[in-house]
């Protein structure tokens, strides 16, 4: 994308439920967020407590357990692979974020 592109707004809708569906699409994103990071502040918590008590931060059968568990609980329509990437994108993005904030001092 062009930085011209990125600049333009986007064109408002005329069309009432294309407007009334992009709203709660966008609240769901704005609550998306705010989960993702209430989880980060978890993951940062149980790190920290990890370390301390020397136990890795790593636990892959746990992460396993909780992939199994998020796919029974998933009604769809989001696939098994689906779910599987996001949870792993999800994971690797925690542990991103958390050894960034690590290095920062934050």
């Amino acid at each position: 994308m062009s930085t011209e592109e990125k600049r333009l707004p986007l064109a408002p809708s005329g069309d009432p439920h294309v407007a009334r569906v992009r709203r709660e699409i966008s609240d769901l994103d704005s609550k998306l967020v705010e989960l993702v990071n209430k989880r980060l502040q978890l993951v940062a918590q149980l790190k920290r407590y990890k370390e301390q008590h020397g136990i890795g931060f790593v636990d892959l059968a746990r992460e396993e357990w909780m992939l199994q568990y998020l796919h029974r609980m998933n009604r769809g329509p989001l696939s098994v692979e689906g779910l599987s990437r996001l949870y792993h994108e999800l994971l690797a993005l925690m542990k991103q974020e958390v050894v960034a904030q690590d290095e920062s001092g934050g």
